[in-house]
């Protein structure tokens, strides 16, 4: 099948789907105001209106001019006092009234109220609570037998026995009786504790005061120690001392100085990587740069440092340095290329970097 087919059909299928379900998909009708109207005629309008239309107001006024019939005066002339004396009601006579004066009013008098202090209860007294008095303890009767009851101590004539009995003697008069003739006997003394010494009776007050405890004392300031002399060999000062009076040549540089194509060569390098802001303040400041290198020819950063500057402020100063010292670093790579037999002269290097013209020394 062609291509028109496929479009043809597709267009004839799109066209029976619209026409069975086109309607499903139509908006609601948008609700329409109606208003009710009545058609009336000219002459029902006028009569309409006319009920609410101001009635007419006459404006004309009568004619004032016209001549009125007045009725004439009466004659007020004829007998004028019969008629006022019988108008004038008869005369009574005059009440005298007593007018009383009301009675001053004394003032009042305030009475002066004095604030109440109020009492302050008196705070109670102390009362030291009674103590109970406890008996002191009958101490026990001293004895050389320890028994469950205390057993008093025996008579004199009395024998020492576990029964007690009393003696039986002969009467008065010879005569002897039934009971045989016995000596008194009695237990010996014993006590319900062993008693070593003795006991004074306890006594409710402390036997002896305390003395009030003394102030502690401040301590004492902790004395510094010595400081550790360090002990000094008196050889190695001695042999210090003829070294110095001995070598009276300063110390410097050993070997053959560089050339002037070698310095030259190095202040290239460093050039190269040197950029001066022709427009700043720093580009009119000459500094001049101390520095310490390895046998490689690697500068060591944390010796850089300013020993002289020429012209600028501070602030530009700071900006040629900083300048001056990134150059040295970044175009140092693995090393500058310097003589080794010649490391003696090349260890410290000085650098003025001058915009005008640049030199090592």
């Amino acid at each position: 099948m062609h291509i028109g087919h496929y479009i043809s059909g597709g267009a004839h299928a799109g066209l029976i789907f619209w026409a069975l379900f086109g309607g499903m998909f139509q908006p609601d009708p948008i609700p329409l105001e109606v208003s009710n109207v009545s058609v009336i005629s000219s002459e029902e309008f006028d009569a309409i209106t006319a009920a609410y239309q101001a009635p007419a107001v006459e404006t004309d006024a009568p004619d004032l001019t016209q001549d009125a019939q007045v009725d004439p005066a009466p004659d007020l002339t004829s007998q004028p006092d019969e008629q006022v004396a019988s108008l004038v009601p008869p005369s009574r006579p005059e009440q005298q009234v007593e007018v009383t004066q009301p009675a001053p009013v004394e003032p009042l008098e305030t009475p002066q109220v004095e604030p109440e202090t109020p009492v302050q209860p008196e705070p109670p007294q102390e009362v030291a609570p009674d103590l109970p008095v406890t008996a002191a303890k009958p101490a026990p009767r001293p004895a050389d037998r320890v028994a469950p009851e205390a057993v008093a101590p025996p008579p004199e004539d009395a024998t020492i026995a576990e029964d007690v009995q009393d003696s039986v003697t002969l009467s008065d008069a010879g005569q002897v009786t039934d009971a045989p003739e016995q000596e008194a006997t009695a237990p010996e003394a014993a006590t319900t504790e062993i008693i070593t010494e003795a006991k004074d009776p306890p006594s409710g007050a402390p036997k002896t005061s305390l003395r009030p405890r003394p102030r502690p004392a401040e301590p004492a300031p902790a004395e510094p120690k010595p400081e550790d002399t360090p002990k000094v060999n008196s050889s190695s000062v001695n042999s210090a001392l003829a070294e110095a009076l001995t070598d009276d040549t300063p110390k410097g540089p050993t070997g053959p100085p560089m050339t002037r194509g070698e310095k030259d060569g190095f202040r290239v390098a460093v050039q190269q990587c040197w950029v001066v802001d022709v427009g700043s303040e720093a580009a009119n400041v000459t500094v001049t740069i101390a520095m310490e290198l390895d046998k490689n020819g690697v500068v060591d950063a944390g010796s850089l440092k300013l020993i002289a500057s020429e012209g600028g402020s501070d602030s530009a100063i700071n900006t040629a340095f900083s300048a001056a010292r990134r150059a040295i670093l970044r175009c140092q790579k693995d090393g500058y290329k310097l003589p080794i037999d010649k490391y003696d002269q090349w260890r410290e290097i000085e650098i003025t970097f001058n915009p005008e013209d640049m030199r090592t020394r």
